[in-house]
């Protein structure tokens, strides 16, 4: 069975223009469909329009031309609607020190126009882990209760869409895992999810799809798989008996990574060399291969790959 398309972006433009500088294209005809149900990860390099589409959806930047397509509405005429379909995870915590988690959601829930009878606030405290402290003060809270308070907030009218800008920025590994957990949950229970991460390993681990964003232009939107199995370099690692060198310029794309007494690590492309012929290599020097070591690349070779020369 296709799922339906929750998020759809035709031929998205935004450009600032200054009448003293050059017009600067913040995005640049972008187009993306985003599925019920997926996590779909954004990445890019500071300035590569992220934020100015997470903003877009938002409402609190307006496209210079293009569609957007949120849950059925349109961006130009249901702009309410819209802005009702998503529920924003911003990067900065803006919580009021002095009012409590409960307090926080259910004034959350009345700028949404959600009725009391309608609210589901004890149960989005409870799944996010901040039952216990349902009626402590914000500014009591730990910077992780205060980044789950973040998520519970935009949950409140029950969007069917979260977005999560840079939810990791700046926090421990053990925080960073447990707000995973948390997503994970969302995730489980429907919620659509897209996510801009700096951190590479995050995206790789928790997105169906990966979209990467150039200096506004989408380079790049397929599964996370695929992108990883575009990936040519591989890695090896050599234990030997003895310190060898090797004349790299016998084989194309052969490069030396790192050299130690007995140990030497190498990168090569895949489909331009086999394994046995840098063993040969090796053997050449009289160097006996006590063990060997390989790795293929990761999310970030593709993401410097694809955005270094824009």
């Amino acid at each position: 069975m296709n799922k339906k398309n929750v998020l759809s972006v035709k031929n998205l433009n935004k450009i600032y223009s200054k009448k003293s500088d050059k017009p600067i294209h913040a995005i640049n005809n972008l187009n993306l469909d985003v599925q019920e149900g997926e996590i779909l990860g954004l990445l890019g390099p500071n300035g590569a329009g992220k934020t100015t589409f997470i903003n877009i959806l938002a409402g609190t930047v307006i496209k210079t031309s293009g569609q957007v397509n949120v849950w059925g509405f349109d961006l130009d005429k249901n702009p309410r609607q819209v802005r009702a379909s998503i529920g924003i995870v911003p990067q900065e915590v803006n919580l009021d020190p002095f009012f409590t988690p409960r307090k926080q959601l259910e004034l959350q829930a009345g700028l949404y126009g959600v009725k009391k009878k309608d609210r589901i606030t004890d149960a989005i405290l409870k799944l996010v882990s901040l039952e216990d402290h349902a009626d402590s003060y914000a500014r009591s809270l730990s910077g992780g209760m205060k980044r789950r308070l973040l998520i519970a907030k935009s949950l409140v009218h029950q969007p069917p869409i979260i977005i999560l800008d840079e939810p990791t920025a700046g926090v421990d590994v053990r925080l960073r895992k447990n707000l995973w957990e948390n997503v994970k949950l969302l995730h489980g229970q429907g919620v659509t999810i897209i996510l801009t991460t700096h951190y590479l390993e995050e995206a790789e681990e928790m997105c169906d799809r990966i979209g990467i964003l150039s200096k506004g232009n989408l380079v790049a939107l397929d599964s996370t798989n695929n992108l990883l199995n575009k990936i040519q370099t591989k890695k090896v690692t050599f234990k030997l008996d003895k310190s060898a060198k090797i004349d790299t310029n016998k084989l194309s794309s052969l490069k030396v990574l790192s050299l130690k007494e007995n140990e030497i690590s190498l990168s090569y492309e895949k489909n331009r060399i086999n394994m046995e012929e840098i063993i040969n290599l090796i053997k050449k020097d009289n160097a006996r291969i006590l063990d060997i070591s390989t790795e293929d690349g990761d999310l970030e070779d593709v993401f410097l790959g694809l955005t270094k020369n824009r």
